[in-house]
This record gives C-alpha cells, structure tokens and sequence, in this order.
C-alpha cells in the first residue's frame, strides 16, 4: 500500500516524545490531622496523566477526591454532555476505588461545598486544576475568598495543570505568534503512566451517590424557569427553526420524529454511550480504545466496536480530518484524557505503521494527522486565552467562554441595562468596536462585544463554517452570557448574523443596527430550500490558500480602501492585529468556508414583522457594494425601516465611531422608552418599586 504523508500544521511536534515517566507514590495515612488534601475534580476526570492527584497524593496521607454539582458549570452543557459527564464520574468512582480511595459527590454552589468539606475532613490543601473561563475562573476566586475568611484553619489552594510542552519560558514571555511560537520548536511531554496507589483513602466518609440524568437536570432547572424556557430555544438548530419559520405550524418534538432508522445492536465495548451515540466518551480506558480505533482507520478490523468507530469517521468527516474534533473533543473537555496522552498514543502509532521512522514531511494518514493538529491547536489556544486574560490590553475586559468546547473571547462593558450586543464582521474580532464599547456603555447601556468562532483570539478549529452556525452561536450567548434579551449591532457578516437571529429567536432581540450589513433585500420573497451540500471542493481548497496569501501581502491596501474618509483609522494596531490571527492554526479552514457561504435568505424575509425595530446605517462610500442603490431599495419597498447615512466606508463604526455611537445610543434610548410605554401601568409600578 502506497504510503501517502499529510504535512501537519504543527511541524514542530513531529518528534517522538521522550520514553514515559514512572512515579511511585504511596499515601496510606488517615483523613483529619492537617495531613488531608481535598483534589476538586472538574474538567479532568481521569486517574491516569493527572498531575494534579499525584501531587496531592505525594505530599498528604489522605486524599478526597471531590465533583460538585453547580449549576453554573451544569446550565452550559447539552443533555448529551450531561450524559457524558454521568458516565465518566461513574468510571472516576471505579478507578479510583481500584486505588483505594473513592470520589466524593456534592451539589451546591462550589464556595459553599468546598468550605463544608474543608472543615469535614480537616484539610490543609485544596488542589484545583488553573481555568481559562472567565465564569470557572470567577467561581475559583469564590472558592479562595470562601475558604480564607473562614474561622480557624485556611487552607491552601493549589493550582495545577497539565503541561503540553516541555517549556522553560514563562507564559508571559512566550510569542503571541503562532509562527513564532512554531519557531521555538518545543518537546511535548510524555502522559505520566504510573497510577498513584491511595490505599487507606476510603475511610469512613459520606461519598455521595451518583444521580440520574433526569435528577442533573431537575437539579439544573430547578430555580430557575426562564432560564429553563431559553434553553430550550437552543435545543434546535437554525435550520430546524427556519423549516418551522416556512410551515408555521411545527408540532411539539416534530423536528426529530420521522428521521428514527432502527439501530444496530451496540457493540459491548462501545465508547458511544449516550443515547444520541454522537460522542465518544465512557471512562479513559473506553476512550483510549476508540481512539486506537480512529487511528487504525485505514486497516481493517474485526472488532465490532472499531468498526463502529469507522462508521462515525465516515458520517462526521464533513471536512478532511474534521472527525475528530466532532467525535473525541467533548471527553477532551471532560478531561477524561488528556491532550497528551492523544499525541503520544497518535505518534507512536505512526512510529509502529512506519517501521520506527516519522518523516520530515508528515504524516502517513489524515487521522494521525488529524488528532495531532487538533490537540496542538487546543493546546495553542488555551495558552493564548490564559495569557490574554493575564495581559488586559486597552479598556475592555477580555473574557472566554465555552461554547461546544470551543474558546470563544468576548468583553462586556457597563452595570446598568439594557444589554447591547456588537458583533464583528468578517476577519474582525470584537476590539473592531474599540472606540464603540466603553461610549455605549456610558450612556448607561450593558455592552457585550463578542470574536466569532473562527476569528480573532478565538479558536479556529476543523469544521464547516455557516452563517447559521455563527447566528447559533450568538443565540447561546445570549442564553448563557446576557441571559436577557439585548439589542443586536452587526457589521458587514455580523449584521447578517444578527438579523438571522432576530428572525429566527425574535425573544432574544430588542432591536437590530445593521451597520453595511450582507444580504439581500428581495421583494415577494416567501420559500428557501434545505441548505445543500457544503463540503469543501478541491477549487475552494486551492482559492482558499491562494486568498490568504493574497490577503497577507495585501492587507494594509484592503484595509485602507475599507476606509475612505478616515484612512488613518486603519491603523498598524489594527493591521496586525489582523495579521496576528491568520497565522494562526486552522484559520484556513474559515477561509475555505467562504466558497460556500449561502447569504440567499434576504433580510426582508428574516426580519419580516420586525421591520420598526430595525435601523439600516449604511456607509455611502463602502468599495464593497453600491450602497446608494441597497438604500433605493430599502425605501422603496420598507418603509418602516429606520436608516441612517454615513460618510464612510465599510466599517463606519471605526471609521467614524464618535457619530456611530450617538445614533445607536440614541436608537437604544427611544426603544427602552417605548417599551416601557407599553408595560400596562401597574407592572411599571411594580418594576419601579423593585
């Protein structure tokens, strides 16, 4: 068979890590006496390669694994991500107990929880793994806060981690460059492969028993019913919505009935264990296995639950090497394995396929291939989004937030609502609203300012780029994030995007700025088809790396064209900003995507019935389109729609951002006051009284 060799995105992890380290750790003391250490257990849900528990367990006698159940880390998972989560800790319990010890079940806010079993068992020492996500990191300030203003004893808190790459420098001095970052060239570390024997840990204490799904979610739900009712707008997808859009009439449950084709029997080693079998999960030996599986694609097996493993490849590889984010990356968020451990099992597998030898020039099959570049890539970016957090640049707060474990960036500005939320257009990032955020936020306004998926400091990982899926990733920021309705700002793509939601989960939306907005306005527009096929044709592959060379020898000239009035608002900050981002890894993907973005749904259709509600700001000099002829049209058939001019080019919200931000200001202002019109005059008393 002819040996074929995928160059990587990440050549300087193409070595064999060094051969693995061993420790022998023994804690055999009792719980109490300053000897105890509590281990909180959250997205590391493993025995093996957890530094965290070897640490703990080398220096205390006595051990207490703990998994809190909060609903401020529960409300951002999907059902199915319930389900993993269950399964896993089902799977921590028995290994553990097969070291002696146990895993401790609470539920509750984490501060509350940890304070309560500090004092339990008498620790000197929490071990917490180091968080990127501003709410996991707001929820750890707690902890520490609860545990040292508490009467006797405090105990220590000890961050840890997992480290990817055998790296002397500190985050702080590492390049922001990927390219950079590249050059450094650094060894991944081996997984550690000894298991700490905790043998006397499984004393006398209250574990805790393991609840049900439908328990997790009573749980979740339980105080909170308008959360419970936005959930449940993102339970379907854009395309679900927009089927129910054109029939009007959807009948409960109706969007996943009909499409049930009567399942195999599940093979006994399954790693699909949940009842949507779209993840892979289970305990870290189910994982480990069907990673084995994904791996040894290409050869033939046997075993029923590879070739079910092969099966899922085949329906998940949208895009080349594309399957394994979509089937390993939740038990990689759960922390079930480590990231390392998938880099070392894929590396030795491709020394063991090739004789002992890995070339220069790639690797031997696209799934090795693909595990490689996917946990280099999260790794990239979770060093990114903790050294930008720890480095605040300018006026806005950076924060990071999960969405289908992915890093996404946003910022937030002001205390008092309503909520305004700015999104970006394409190759932009949410500091495109530099001079826009603190202003709005001033005039008593909370403003949000998101980077899409694919853009910016956010992850760029392997998979299809639509403007439904970006209009879906906005719907869930609102949910999670806002949590309130808010008025949706969005330039060039942005405002498409928010016009799909505006149209699709009109709840969630106060108002709409279109500012030089995509789309279309098409009169007697009324039908759309199912969105076909977008898989990635060889001409999107080929324009897609001739664009970004394109776009990085040209990038101060296309900036500067975006920005006629005001050329001095592209800036060097702005240009590479810009330049910074699409070096890094998986931003080809995005690029191939714009091949076959479908803007066909116009926004009269979108925005039908929403139309007084909607301000068009259109810049007149925008070298994209003839804005004087989309303005034509908007009046001639909408009357209702609000527009405003401006003597600007693409983005008149940088260009102009002094003039922008009074007619948003102003557009919000008007809208709160109307709507406050409208509240019957005993509710506003009631408001008023609160």
């Amino acid at each position: 068979m002819a040996v074929q060799f995928h160059p990587s995105i990440f050549p300087f992890a193409s070595s064999l890590p060094k051969p693995p380290r061993r420790l022998f750790v023994s804690a055999t003391g009792k719980c109490g006496g300053g000897d105890t250490a509590v281990l909180w257990y959250k997205h590391d849900l493993r025995v093996q390669d957890h530094p965290g528990l070897l640490a703990a367990a080398s220096s205390h006698g006595c051990i207490v694994p703990l998994y809190i159940f909060d609903r401020r880390i529960l409300r951002r998972f999907s059902d199915e991500m319930v389900e993993l989560l269950l399964f896993a800790l089902e799977d921590l319990r028995k290994s553990l107990q097969q070291q002696g010890s146990n895993l401790m079940i609470r539920a509750g806010r984490a501060e509350n929880v940890m304070l309560e079993v500090a004092k339990e068992v008498q620790a000197s020492k929490v071990f917490i793994e180091e968080e990127v996500e501003h709410e996991l990191r707001t929820m750890l300030e707690d902890v520490n806060q609860s545990l040292s203003s508490s009467s006797g004893s405090k105990p220590e808190i000890v961050i840890w981690s997992t480290p990817f790459y055998d790296n002397s420098k500190r985050l702080q001095d590492s390049p922001w460059s990927f390219d950079e970052f590249r050059k450094l060239k650094l060894e991944v570390l081996p997984p550690l492969v000894q298991l700490p024997e905790l043998s006397g840990n499984a004393v006398n204490l209250p574990w805790g028993d393991l609840p049900s799904l439908a328990e997790v979610k009573d749980f979740v739900n339980d105080k909170d019913n308008v959360l419970k009712e936005w959930t449940y707008l993102g339970k379907f997808s854009a395309m679900d919505q927009l089927r129910k859009k054109r029939r009007s009439v959807q009948k409960p449950g109706g969007l996943d009935e009909g499409s049930k084709d009567e399942k195999r029997r599940k093979p006994l080693k399954s790693a699909f264990v949940t009842s949507q079998e779209n993840l892979v999960g289970g305990g870290a030996s189910l994982v480990l296995n069907a990673l084995a599986a994904y791996l040894r694609y290409l050869e033939g097996t046997g075993q029923d639950e590879w070739q079910e493993v092969h099966e899922k490849i085949r329906l998940a590889e949208t895009r080349q090497g594309a399957s394994f984010d979509a089937l390993f990356r939740s038990a990689l968020s759960l922390g079930i394995i480590s990231r390392r451990q998938v880099y070392f099992e894929a590396i030795k597998y491709e020394k063991d396929r090739n004789g002992g030898f890995l070339s220069p020039f790639g690797y031997s099959t696209t799934t090795v291939a693909a595990a490689i570049d996917s946990v280099s890539s999260m790794e990239w970016y979770w060093r990114l989004a903790l050294k930008r957090q720890e480095n605040q640049e300018r006026n806005s707060e950076v924060r990071i937030w999960k969405w289908k474990n992915y890093l996404i960036e946003y910022t937030v500005a002001g205390n008092k609502d309503p909520n305004v939320l700015l999104v970006h257009g394409f190759g932009a990032f949410f500091e495109h609203y530099r001079d826009n955020i603190l202003p709005i936020a001033e005039a008593g306004n909370i403003v949000w300012a998101i980077t899409l998926i694919g853009f910016g400091n956010s992850e760029k990982p392997n998979m299809q780029y639509t403007e439904l899926m970006w209009a879906e990733l906005i719907r869930d920021f609102i949910i999670e994030v806002v949590q309130e309705p808010a008025h949706l700002v969005g330039n060039s793509i942005g405002g498409y995007i928010v016009a799909i939601v505006a149209g699709l989960w009109p709840n969630l939306t106060k108002s709409v700025v279109l500012i030089n907005s995509a789309g279309n306005i098409v009169p007697g527009y009324s039908a759309f088809g199912d969105a076909e096929d977008r898989r990635i044709s060889p001409q999107a592959w080929l324009g897609a790396r001739l664009l970004l060379v394109y776009l990085r020898f040209n990038a101060w000239n296309i900036l500067k064209s975006l920005y006629p009035t005001r050329i001095d608002r592209a800036d060097e900050w702005l240009i590479n900003k810009m330049l910074r981002a699409s070096n890094d890894p998986g931003v080809i993907f995005i690029l191939e995507s714009i091949f076959s973005f479908d803007l066909s749904l116009p926004l009269n259709y979108l925005l039908e019935g929403f139309e007084k509600k909607v301000l068009v700001m259109q810049g007149l000099k925008d070298p994209l389109l003839d804005s004087k002829a989309k303005l034509a049209v908007i009046k001639e058939h909408f009357s209702d729609i609000t527009i405003k001019e401006i003597d600007a080019g693409h983005c008149p919200h940088d260009e102009l951002p002094d003039e922008v931000n009074i007619i948003i200001k102003e557009w919000v202002e008007m809208h709160e006051r109307d709507a406050l019109q409208t509240i019957p005059q005993e509710c506003y008393q009631e408001q008023r009284q609160e």
